[in-house]
C-alpha cells in the first residue's frame, strides 16, 4: 500500500459506538447541505430542534457501508439495512447530545495537545496499527516519514482532526467519570468474594418438595400477592395493528428465470475454457468451494443426479434448497463408509400389543404382490416427512436413523422390499433404492430464488394502492372488496422496536402511537414483505384486573404457600433439635428434609449443588464456626446450617490486593456511569424521527 494511502486509511469510518461518535461529529459538522438544499421537505428528523438532511444521513450511511465492507470483506444483507440504519441513526443522535455537551462544559483541545498526541512517544493505537513491521512492532521511523511528507498533507489533516474528537472525548469522559468512587466496604467486599472460602452443612426443606395437597390456597393469598407483587401486572399504554401483509415472494416467472439464467450459464460452461471456479466467482451467489462429501450431506434434490454422475460432469440447473444449483463433479473417490437411499412405510404400533404387526404384513404382502410402493406410502405411512413424498428418505450414511432402521437399511439390497422391522417408532417396511461407497469431489453455482426488481415493484405498488383506497373508503371496506385477508397484532408498547408478528420496525410504532384508532397507515417495509395497517386498538396504561391473571399467578402463588409451609416445617426442625447438630434427626419429625454438605463456597452467593443461594452464603459468612443457625428462608427452600470451616481474613493479602482491587472496581462504574449518562441524555432528548417517510 502506498504512503498516502496508508495516511488516508488512517481516518477510517466511525464505530457505532460512544468511543466512536466524535469521529461522526466531523462529516456531520463539516457538511453544509442544509445551507444548499434549505428545505425542512429533506429531513429525516432532528435532535432537540437541530435538523438532520436526507443527504447528511446518507452520507453517513454510505461511509459506515464501506468501513463495514473493508472490516468484513461482506456486503451488509438487505435484510439487516433497517437494523443498520438504526444503529447509524442512534449514533446521530448520541453525537449531537454529547456535542451540545462538549460545548456547555466548555469543552476545548488546542493545537499542542493534538501534537503532543501525534508526535509523543506514545501516537493512537489507531494509528500505529497502520504502521507495524513484520515483527508487529511499531516502525517510528516510517509513521514521521509519512507525517511529514508534503504529498500527504491532507491526510494529515484528516488525521488531526479525529485526534481532536477523541481528545474532546475523552476530556468529557474525564468530567462525567470523576463522580465515580468506590468506598473502603467495597473493596473488602470483593477481597472477602474472592479470597474466603467456607465448608458448612445444612438441612434443607425444599418448597418443590412439599406436596399440594398440604397447602391450600384462598382467594385472600390471591389477593394479598397481587397487591405485593401488583407492578409486575401493570400495562403500559399500548396499541395494536390490524393489518394486510404484502408477502415478498418470487413468482413462477422470477424462478423460472433464475432457472433459465442458470440454464445459459451451464451451455457456455460446456464450451468455455474459463475454470469453474470463475464462473463462481462472477455468477454465483456463494462463495467458490471444492467440497468432498458423501450424498447425505449433498442438498436432496441433487443427490440422485451426482450419483449417477461421472468425473468432469456437469449437472444442473437442479431445485436445491431454495434455490437452483449448477454442480460440477471434480472427482469421485472410493470412501471407506456407505450412504443408502432408501424409502419406507411407517405403520403405528399397537397400543394393546406392540409386537402385532398384522397391518404392516397386510401391506407388506401388497406391495410382494406387485402394489406400487409410493402409493402405498402416500396413503398408509405415517411419516408426516416422507409419507407425502411415497416414503423417499433420500440417502443417509450410517448411524443417522434409529439402530434397527439402520441395521436393516444397510444390509439390504437394491429393489428388495424387506418385511417389517420393529423400532420405538413402529413398524418399517423398508425399500433400499440405492448403495454408495463413493465420495464426491464437487463445485457449486448457486442462484436463490427470490422475488425480481419487477416483482418487487408491482408488491409495493399494490401494497401502495391498497393504503390509498383504505384512505380515502376505509380500512374493512378496502380489504372487503378487494379480497385480502387481515390479521391483528398483539398489544405493543410506545418504547419497543418489533411489532408482534411483523418484525423490526420503529416508524411503524411510532406511527401507532402518534395516531387514532382507525387511522391507516403509509406503506411500511417489514421482515416478510410490506404491511398497510389500521390502528385497531387503544390499551389505556393501568393494571391488569386480578380476575384476568388470577390463572396465570395460581402457579406463583402455591410456590409462596410451599415456602411458607416449608419455614415452617424447618422451624419445627430446629425446635426439635434443641440447638444440636445432629442434622440427621430432621427426617424423624419432616420426612421431606433433606441433609447434605457443600464445600469451598464463597460468599458471593454460588453454593456447588445448589446454586445461587445468597441467603444461605451471606448467613454462612455472618455465621460463628461450628454453630446452628436459626431457620431461614432461601431460593429452593429454608434452611438451617452450621459452617465446620472459613478462611481467615488475611490483612496482609488485603494490603497487597487492595489497590488493584480499588481500579478494577472503579474502571467498572466508570465505564457504567458514561454509558448511562449518555443514555439518559438520549432519553430526555427530544428526537424527532421521520426516516419512514424515505425509506421502504
Amino acid at each position: 500500500m502506498g504512503m498516502m494511502a496508508k495516511m488516508r486509511s488512517l481516518a477510517p469510518w466511525f464505530i457505532i459506538s460512544v468511543g466512536g461518535l466524535f469521529v461522526l461529529f466531523m462529516v456531520l459538522s463539516d457538511s453544509k447541505i442544509t445551507d444548499i438544499i434549505g428545505s425542512r421537505a429533506n429531513n429525516v428528523g432532528s435532535i432537540n430542534g437541530e435538523d438532520i438532511t436526507y443527504q447528511q444521513f446518507s452520507n453517513a450511511l454510505e461511509q459506515y457501508r464501506q468501513l463495514q465492507t473493508q472490516s468484513t470483506g461482506e456486503e451488509i444483507p438487505e435484510s439487516q439495512l433497517e437494523a443498520f440504519r438504526d444503529q447509524v441513526w442512534q449514533a446521530i443522535v448520541s453525537q449531537r447530545i454529547l456535542a451540545v455537551k462538549i460545548e456547555e462544559l466548555g469543552l476545548n483541545v488546542s493545537d499542542e495537545e493534538v501534537r503532543e498526541s501525534l508526535l509523543g512517544p506514545n501516537p493512537p493505537s489507531s494509528v500505529q496499527q497502520y504502521f507495524l513491521d513484520s515483527l508487529g512492532n511499531f516502525n517510528r521511523q516510517a509513521y514521521e516519514g509519512a507525517i511529514y511528507n508534503p504529498a500527504n498533507k491532507q491526510a494529515v489533516v484528516q488525521l488531526e482532526d479525529q485526534v481532536r474528537q477523541q481528545l474532546l472525548q475523552d476530556k468529557l469522559k474525564s468530567q462525567i467519570e470523576a463522580a465515580a468512587s468506590v468506598s473502603e466496604g467495597e473493596i473488602k467486599r470483593k477481597f472477602v468474594d474472592q479470597n474466603i472460602k467456607m465448608n458448612a452443612e445444612y438441612i434443607v426443606v425444599e418448597a418443590g418438595s412439599i406436596a399440594d395437597s398440604l397447602v391450600q390456597v384462598s382467594d385472600s393469598d390471591y389477593e394479598k400477592y397481587y397487591e405485593e407483587n401488583k407492578e409486575n401486572y401493570k400495562v403500559d399504554e399500548q396499541r395494536k395493528y390490524k393489518y394486510v401483509l404484502f408477502k415478498k415472494e418470487a413468482t413462477r416467472a422470477d424462478t423460472n428465470a433464475i432457472r433459465d439464467n442458470l440454464a445459459a450459464i451451464l451451455i457456455k460452461l460446456q464450451s468455455d475454457t474459463s475454470s469453474f471456479k470463475t464462473y463462481v466467482e462472477i455468477y454465483s451467489e456463494q462463495p467458490y468451494a471444492q467440497d468432498t462429501t458423501q450424498l447425505s450431506k449433498i442438498p436432496a434434490g441433487a443427490q440422485d443426479a451426482i450419483y449417477a454422475s461421472a468425473k468432469g460432469q456437469l449437472i444442473g440447473p437442479i431445485l436445491t434448497n431454495n434455490g437452483f444449483s449448477v454442480f460440477r463433479v471434480v472427482d469421485v473417490k472410493s470412501s471407506k463408509s456407505k450412504t443408502v437411499h432408501a424409502s419406507h412405510i411407517l405403520i403405528s404400533q399397537n397400543p394393546t400389543d406392540p409386537n402385532d404387526n398384522k397391518e404392516a404384513m397386510d401391506i407388506y404382502k401388497r406391495l410382494i404382490a406387485g402394489e406400487d410402493f409410493a402409493t402405498l406410502a402416500k396413503e398408509f405411512s405415517k411419516d408426516p416427512g416422507s409419507g407425502p413424498f411415497g416414503g423417499d428418505l433420500g440417502w443417509f450414511g450410517q448411524g443417522m436413523m434409529v439402530k434397527e432402521f439402520d441395521e436393516a437399511a444397510f444390509k439390504g439390497k437394491i429393489g428388495e422390499i424387506q418385511k417389517p422391522v420393529k423400532s420405538q417408532f413402529g413398524w418399517h417396511i423398508i425399500k433400499v433404492i440405492g448403495i454408495s461407497d463413493k465420495d464426491y469431489i464437487v463445485e457449486k453455482i448457486f442462484n436463490k430464488i427470490q422475488p425480481s426488481a419487477t416483482t418487487l415493484d408491482r408488491i409495493y405498488e399494490n401494497a401502495s394502492d391498497f393504503a390509498y383506497l383504505s384512505d380515502q373508503n376505509g380500512f374493512e371496506e378496502s380489504v372487503s372488496e378487494l379480497n385480502y385477508s387481515t390479521i391483528e397484532t398483539d398489544g405493543f408498547k410506545e418504547d419497543v422496536n418489533a411489532i408482534p408478528g411483523l418484525g423490526s420496525n420503529k416508524a411503524m410504532v411510532k406511527f401507532a402511537f402518534e395516531n387514532s384508532v382507525e387511522s391507516v397507515s403509509p406503506v411500511f417495509k417489514v421482515t416478510a414483505g410490506y404491511a398497510v395497517g389500521m390502528v385497531s386498538e387503544k390499551i389505556k396504561a393501568g393494571y391488569q384486573p386480578l380476575e384476568e391473571v388470577k390463572v396465570n399467578m395460581q402457579s406463583q402463588v402455591l410456590r409462596e404457600k410451599k415456602n411458607q409451609k416449608a419455614f415452617d416445617m424447618i422451624k419445627e426442625i430446629h425446635s426439635y433439635l434443641g440447638g444440636s447438630a445432629e442434622f440427621e434427626k430432621s427426617k424423624e419429625i419432616v420426612p421431606v428434609a433433606k441433609t447434605g454438605a457443600v464445600q469451598n463456597f464463597s460468599p458471593s452467593g454460588t453454593i456447588p449443588r445448589l446454586g445461587r443461594e445468597f441467603a444461605f452464603a451471606q448467613r454462612a459468612f455472618e455465621l460463628p464456626l461450628n454453630t446452628v443457625s436459626e431457620p431461614f428462608k432461601g431460593s429452593r427452600g429454608s434452611f438451617i446450617i452450621k459452617v465446620t470451616s472459613k478462611t481467615e481474613f488475611d490483612e496482609t493479602a488485603y494490603s497487597l490486593q487492595k489497590n488493584t482491587i480499588r481500579d478494577n472496581i472503579l474502571r467498572q462504574k466508570k465505564s457504567s456511569l458514561f454509558n448511562n449518562w449518555v443514555l439518559k441524555l438520549t432519553e430526555e432528548a427530544d428526537v424527532v424521527d421521520n426516516r419512514h417517510l424515505f425509506y421502504r
